[in-house]
């Protein structure tokens, strides 16, 4: 019995598309490989339909050796599941788009020294930019995170933080501080008078600034916090440690703020489930106005971050040849639902 093969079908090279377009393998290389020099549109239709008629691609690989850098721009998120990242990442697609790079994304799982091997795994991408969006940890669990970002950068690389930057870096600024303590501010003119925030673990500069910023903000309005529960990230997080204050003393009018949007619906979700009331019984606030804390009800008070613009500047900052860190952030809304009804 014989076992007929389709023939294996070579890949079409740069060469191919540019006898097929009837240009110039320079003309063909500008429309393809992303040079900044103009090409007649004419042209450009023509080597774009030989390339798709070929079935062409970049050579990426080859592309970051001509250049030191591909055409690729590596975002690290901490958890890809989290609406806040995907906003995010719905920004930096829109700028790469724009701008002729592909997007890049890893996981860190808010893990240091993960993020620490994902950034040596990229430098050998050689991507243009690197954009760190995961919650900066401070401390010894981010040991050998600088080192591989400059070798990065010694690369021809740039690196952007969310948040203060370091070393060669750039910073794109989120000023969770203020936006928290405007929320505290605003909840304590509402009435409420008595707080506890569920949080990420110590460490963590995201969580440390907003637990800093609320507690300041509802002190100056009169209120108190009277505890700070470190439990995590997540909307489990949220739940387990809402879950556990509940099984004590939590009386009617106390205010949870959970650090983000998912703390908080996991927050919203175990008050329900120990039979008591969102809103008028215990009130829940959150910070980043994802899309979902709109949808349920009552609708969750939080702080809105423009998260695809906060996105699309990260782009700009890992590709821009100038850069000004010094740029004011993106400000930041206090938004009242239904979650915080008015105790006065």
């Amino acid at each position: 019995m014989s076992t007929t093969h389709a023939p294996i079908r070579t890949a079409a090279t740069l060469h191919d598309v540019a006898r097929e377009a009837g240009v110039s393998l320079a003309t063909a290389s500008r429309v393809l490989n992303g040079s900044t020099r103009k090409v007649a549109e004419s042209y450009r239709e023509r080597v774009e339909a030989a390339a798709i008629k070929l079935g062409y691609t970049a050579n990426l690989s080859a592309q970051a050796t001509a250049r030191g850098t591909a055409a690729i721009v590596a975002l690290l998120v901490a958890d890809i599941a989290d609406p806040y990242f995907g906003q995010l990442a719905a920004g930096v697609a829109r700028g790469a788009d724009e701008a002729g790079l592909v997007v890049t994304i890893a996981i860190t799982e808010r893990d240091p020294q993960r993020e620490v091997r994902l950034v040596r795994a990229l430098r050998g991408q050689r991507p243009r930019g690197l954009i760190l969006a995961a919650s900066r940890t401070e401390g010894p669990d981010a040991a050998g995170l600088q080192t591989e970002l400059d070798g990065f950068v010694s690369m021809g690389g740039r690196v952007v933080m969310l948040g203060p930057g370091t070393g060669d870096t750039r910073s794109v600024a989120v000023d969770n501080r203020n936006g928290a303590a405007a929320l505290g501010r605003e909840l304590a003119q509402l009435g409420y008078r008595d707080a506890i925030v569920i949080a990420a673990e110590g460490g963590i500069r995201t969580s440390d600034d907003r637990v800093a910023g609320f507690t300041e903000g509802f002190a100056s309005g009169g209120g108190a916090v009277r505890d700070v529960r470190r439990a995590g990230f997540t909307r489990d997080a949220g739940y387990a440690a809402a879950q556990e204050l509940l099984e004590g003393d939590v009386p009617e009018g106390t205010l949870i703020f959970g650090v983000s949007d998912v703390v908080a619906i996991g927050v919203m979700s175990a008050v329900r489930d120990a039979g008591r009331r969102v809103g008028p019984d215990i009130a829940v606030a959150g910070f980043d106005d994802i899309a979902t804390g709109r949808d349920i009800r009552p609708g969750l008070t939080t702080v809105r971050v423009p998260l695809e613009d906060l996105g699309y500047r990260a782009l700009h900052a890992a590709i821009d040849l100038e850069w000004d860190d010094s740029e004011p952030p993106l400000p930041l809304e206090v938004i009242v639902r239904g979650s915080t009804p008015p105790r006065v």
